[in-house]
């Protein structure tokens, strides 16, 4: 049994890790897919600018690299807080 300010700890650790999660895709998705686009079209990425990169390519890419990262983070807490499987 987990005793409760172990349990409130390991809830504050899940929430921050989604909320910066959840930043880094808006940033990747919203921001330099639409938001900062005319500011990266002078930067070519496999013949188009980097803004229709990320808009297209970038933040899928991104978000699967966020759910491998979440995954390992989470396993890393599940440890830390003694609640492996």
């Amino acid at each position: 049994m987990v005793d409760k300010s172990n349990a409130e700890a390991y809830w504050k650790a899940n929430l921050r890790l989604i909320f910066w999660s959840l930043v880094i895709w808006a940033v990747c998705s919203y921001g330099f897919g639409i938001v900062l686009r005319p500011l990266l079209a002078g930067i070519s990425v496999g013949g188009a600018d980097l803004g229709f990169w990320f808009a297209q390519q970038g933040s899928i890419l991104t978000f699967v690299v966020l759910i491998f990262h979440y995954s390992w983070r989470m396993n890393k807490l599940d440890k830390e807080y003694g609640l492996e499987e």
